[in-house]
This record gives structure tokens, sequence and C-alpha cells, in this order.
């Protein structure tokens, strides 16, 4: 008989009360990146919440409540967007454009479903030759770590101009740091499935007086505006520049249903629950991924991924439910129409957020270490080694060292964590032929 254990498996479902909590936590962990590509690549703000609500509900649909992950705006197609929408920070692009980026997102979701239809027929046994951890594991190091100095800069309140950091802001982003891992750490149960809340609410207190938060445009707009929805143009020249981020980011989705995979069964094995064989579906995943692109950008909003925010709450509290997620996706799309609502969760000062972003971004980066761990991964293997070390240096190399992650190659801008992606795959591939000798 197994000790009682606070957390949620994917199927079970929490009460009401605790159920609106969670799904809360969810929502802010999520919101800020989500707006954030939203005024970088030029689309509406509101639609963009509205569409990330809505694809998580439909990847939920699709992977029957099995694999309990939130579809965010993906930040790896950024430059390839921005490329169709010419747009600049904070300003929404013309329609037009738009709808021409919408079209190449759309195809780009269908690459992820013909993707996973192939895992689905060929097997994951066959897939784990392409993506074995070596390269799902250092790929999940690398989208934390790649993150870690936004949310410094962030936390920092750190001006460019001056170069100078602030220090309210590090005071704000010191305190809800501490405080979100003191929560995670020592509350008992169900407030210890609330630290990211909590600490997030405790920065945005202190802020107040500390002159952070404005709430002078939280009643700016009509009260109910409905999220400004645009139809897909066809555009090739949108589907060259957009269509092959997909598979770059295929790698990146495999590592978040892995480090699921580890997580939710660790907690089955203490709650006494049956196994849930979450790995297995990577077909589906990538099949719900597409979906996903899809339907985001049917209405207006941009490409995504499974958020690992979202999945770092989830491993932080031990909550999986299906159905926070999708409690979270629901209220998500309520708060796209109301405007005091969404104006109020933008007051939250970027120091608060960051401060806790310090936290779920490493975890992020330790979730790619237990992805090594746990598959036994032989580090004195000279092919592991070689893999493990190209995608890092090349993945976190080119985060830091050129504007926007570009890595300027051969004429073309490719993204770094994508370029990491793809080499260490094809790297994987080349040293498969022959059995490597080990490391002394």
């Amino acid at each position: 008989m197994k000790d009682f254990v606070h957390g949620y498996l994917p199927e079970e479902r929490p009460p009401v009360w605790k159920l609106l909590l969670f799904a809360l936590q969810q929502i802010l962990v999520m919101f800020p990146a989500t707006v954030l590509v939203a005024m970088l690549t030029g689309f509406h703000v509101s639609t963009t919440i509205f569409a990330s609500g809505l694809a998580t509900l439909s990847f939920i649909f699709i992977t029957k409540g099995k694999i309990p992950l939130y579809y965010g705006s993906s930040f790896s197609y950024i430059a390839a967007i921005v490329g169709i929408t010419g747009a600049k920070f904070g300003v929404v692009a013309p329609d037009a454009l738009i709808s021409q980026a919408q079209f190449g997102v759309i195809m780009s979701g269908f690459v992820s479903i013909a993707a996973g239809l192939v895992v689905s027929r060929f097997g994951q046994e066959k897939i784990e030759k392409i993506l074995p951890p070596t390269v799902t594991g250092s790929i999940a190091i690398v989208i934390g770590l790649s993150l870690a100095g936004t949310a410094m800069v962030n936390a920092a309140g750190f001006d460019a101009a001056t170069g100078l950091a602030s220090n309210s802001a590090w005071t704000v982003a010191l305190i809800t740091l501490i405080t979100t891992i003191l929560f995670s750490v020592y509350l008992k149960g169900v407030w210890s499935q609330l630290p990211i809340l909590l600490g997030i609410l405790v920065g945005y207190l202190i802020s107040i007086p500390l002159g952070l938060v404005d709430f002078t445009k939280v009643l700016s707009g009509a009260l109910i505006q409905a999220p400004h929805f645009t139809l897909p143009t066809v555009s090739w020249p949108a589907v060259i520049a957009i269509m092959p981020i997909a598979i770059a980011t295929i790698p990146e989705s495999t590592a978040h249903l892995f480090q699921l995979d580890i997580y939710v069964n660790n907690l089955a094995e203490k709650k006494g629950a049956e196994k849930h064989d979450i790995a297995s579906k990577l077909g589906l995943n990538l099949i719900g991924d597409g979906i996903g692109d899809i339907v985001s950008s049917m209405v207006g909003g941009p490409a995504g991924t499974n958020y690992g925010e979202n999945l770092s709450t989830m491993a932080i509290t031990n909550n999986f439910s299906v159905w926070v997620l999708g409690a979270a996706a629901i209220i998500t799309m309520i708060v796209s129409f109301v405007s005091p609502l969404s104006n109020l969760v933008l007051t939250i000062p970027s120091p608060v957020i960051n401060g806790a972003c310090i936290y779920l971004f490493g975890i992020i980066g330790a979730q790619g270490i237990a992805i090594m761990i746990s598959r036994k991964v032989d580090l004195f293997n000279s092919k592991n080694l070689a893999i493990i070390a190209v995608i890092l240096v090349v993945g976190l190399g080119g985060s830091y060292i050129f504007p926007g992650g570009m890595i300027p190659m051969f004429g073309a801008q490719l993204p770094a964590i994508a370029t990491a992606s793809v080499f260490g795959i094809v790297l994987n591939l080349l040293l498969s032929f022959a059995k490597p000798a080990s490391v002394e």
C-alpha cells in the first residue's frame, strides 16, 4: 500500500476550485512568452492568445486526453515569420502579410502530421535510431539554457541604452525566484501544487509599492472585444520560408514527450498506479502538434509548440491533469475576449515573470539530463560525446552570440536550436554505421 502522494495523473480531475487555481497557474506561465511571440511577429495579441487555447483543446481532443501538454506560440518560427510580415516589435503587421504567413504555418503543420504518421507506421524503435536520447536530451538542455539569457536580462530590468540594471527589478525578481523555490520545496498538500502561482503573486504584490505595476491600461478599450481574426492566403514564398522549420522542431517536441513520460511515470509509481506509456505516443503527439498549428493559423495565430514552461510547472507540482490544461485553454480563450482581464495579466511586471522563469527554464534543462539518465546514455562512448557536444555548442553558442539566435551560414540565417537539432540528427546517422570506441 503506497503512502498518499499529492499530485494528479493525466486522467485524474481535481475538484472545481482546485481546478481553476491550477489552470490559472498554467495560464500565467505561458502568457508572457505567447504574447511576446505575437509582438515580435506582428500578429494580433488577443488573436494569438485565443489561438493558443483553441489549439490546446484541439490537441487534447486529437490525443484523446492521453498527453498532458499545453500549446503555445513557438520561438523557432519567429525569424521565418518576420521575413514574411516584416514586423517591428509591438507593431501589428498588415492583414495581407499576416494571411500569407498563416498559409506557411498551415503547411508546416502538415509536415508534423506526416512525421507523426511515419512514426506511427514504422514504430518507436526505428524512430529512436534517428532521435536517440543523446539527441533529445541534449536538445532539451539547449532549449532550457538558451532561454537563460532572456530570463536574466528581463529579470534585471536591463536597459540596453545605458547598460544598467534596475535595483527595483532585481529585488522583485529575486524575491519571486526565492519564494517560488521555497514554496515548491516546503509547501505541503494542495499548496505544494501552486508554487508558481504563489511566487508570482508575492512578486506582484511587492512590485506595486515599488511602482512597477501600471494599472492605468487595465480599463482601456472596450469591455468585450472579439479577437481580430484573419484568413490565410496562398503564398508559396511563405511556405518555402516557414515550412522547413517544422522538420527541425520535431526533436524539440520529442524531447518534451520523453520528459513527460519520465515525470508522469515517477508519479504513477509513487501512487501505486499503472504505468502510463506516454513515450510510445510520439506519432500521436506529432499529429496533435501539426493539427494545433493548422487550427491556430486558421484563425490568425502563429505556429506553436508544446510549452516547456507548462511542462516544468507540471513537473514541479506533480500535476499532469489534462482537465487542468483543458480548463486553462478555455479560460485563455475567454480572456482574449475580455479586455480588462487580458490587460490585467499584462500588468504583471517582467521581473516577476522572469524571476519565476529563472527556475522554470533551468528545470527544462535539467529534464534533458533526466532523459539521458533514465535512458542510461553511456557518456564514455565517443559517438554519444560527439553528438552531445555538437548540439550543446551549436545550440547554445548560436543562441547567445548571434542576434536573435540566427546563425549566419552560407548566405542564410539559420535558427540556432533548429540547426543544432538537424546537425545532431545527421551526425547521429553518420556515426551509426560502425561501433565507436569508448573513451578511456
